[in-house]
């Protein structure tokens, strides 16, 4: 910006002492008081995070030449940063503040690096995946309000891996989507289609931040599990998965526990205990009523929504209680903080 057309505040002599309030200052003359509060806080806490952590130069100039390879690696296909967000449950917690959920409403996690816009809209009863090695999965769903009554008209976005624990991006020769489709609600609430028993898998590891889980002794797997992301005007957007457990007949609910080794270590933080599924088997009328083999795996899951102003009732009543406990001086503008000056 031309510097004739902004007010610089006169400033030298920087200090540890005082070089924080003054950067904060010049950040504060832009005209987006949303701005000014982030920009004021993160400036705040990341050096205190210098401080506190004594940090040196080296470890500064290692930290940029780990953030540059993470935006090296991201593709078209790969996003390393939001990887990096997961590994570090960030972006869990954003989406628990930005989406928070009532009693008895469907829990939301975390978007993933693997989400596509190229998935083809399909008929209920659709197979998902064309992979010849999985072993057939039928999914039947159903959309609710918290009252149970049926949500019509739900866009749902549906995705996972194929048996090797792949999703579609990570081939270079792939020719088209697959594991992923959008499907839409029908009068009743209901959708289902046919997909493949999900899998474990590790997230990609070959990258800066698989480099850094090894650092910090972690492991990059994921407990088997499908995404589902549910949008329509109105309705609180919600991004969730179901982790399905196979059923193995005994009434023991720790066997289940052992049917997936991560569900207690999910890398990315993503497990629930509200969306731990389990697989059954087909009953002769349920295959007669969807026309799959009888005995072939069934994953039934009903997804409960929240409106968009009960959502945002309940962000707002939980950001005036974190932020008074914070004892920050604010007040909410369009759903968010602010500097409150008045």
């Amino acid at each position: 910006m031309d510097p004739s057309r902004v007010h610089i505040p006169p400033m030298k002599d920087l200090t540890i002492a005082n070089i924080t309030p003054n950067t904060i200052l010049i950040n504060s003359q832009g005209p987006s008081p949303r701005l000014t509060y982030v920009l004021e806080r993160l400036v705040s806490h990341l050096h205190d995070f210098a401080r506190e952590t004594r940090l040196s130069t080296s470890e500064w100039h290692t930290g940029i030449e780990f953030l540059t390879a993470v935006g090296q690696t991201c593709t078209p296909v790969r996003q390393e940063f939001i990887l990096l967000s997961d590994i570090l449950g960030l972006s869990l917690l954003v989406d628990s503040i930005d989406h928070p959920k009532p009693p008895g409403s469907t829990e939301g996690s975390v978007l993933g690096p693997f989400h596509s816009h190229e998935a083809e809209d399909m008929q209920h009863g659709d197979a998902v995946s064309h992979d010849p090695h999985g072993e057939p999965c039928l999914v039947v769903c159903r959309v609710t309000d918290v009252h149970g009554a049926p949500v019509a008209g739900v866009k749902v976005d549906v995705w996972e891996t194929d048996s090797s624990g792949h999703y579609d991006v990570q081939y270079a020769e792939r020719e088209g989507p697959d594991g992923r489709c959008v499907l839409r609600s029908d009068a009743d609430g209901a959708f289902w289609f046919r997909a493949i028993k999900p899998v474990p898998y590790p997230i990609p590891h070959d990258g800066p931040v698989g480099r850094l889980l090894e650092k910090l002794h972690r492991h990059p797997y994921r407990p088997a599990h499908m995404h589902f992301m549910f949008e329509k005007e109105g309705w609180d957007h919600l991004i969730t998965w179901v982790f399905a457990v196979p059923l193995s007949g005994v009434e023991d609910r720790a066997l289940y526990l052992r049917g997936d080794p991560y569900e207690t270590s999910d890398a990315v933080f993503g497990v629930k205990q509200s969306l731990v599924v389990d697989l059954h088997t087909a009953d002769e009328e349920t295959s007669k009523r969807y026309g799959v083999e009888k005995g072939s795996l069934v994953l039934r899951h009903d997804f409960v929504l929240v409106t968009s102003e009960a959502a945002r009732e309940l962000r707002d009543d939980r950001s005036r209680e974190a932020l008074a406990a914070l004892g920050r001086k604010v007040k909410l503008l369009d759903g968010l903080p602010v500097p409150d000056v008045d």
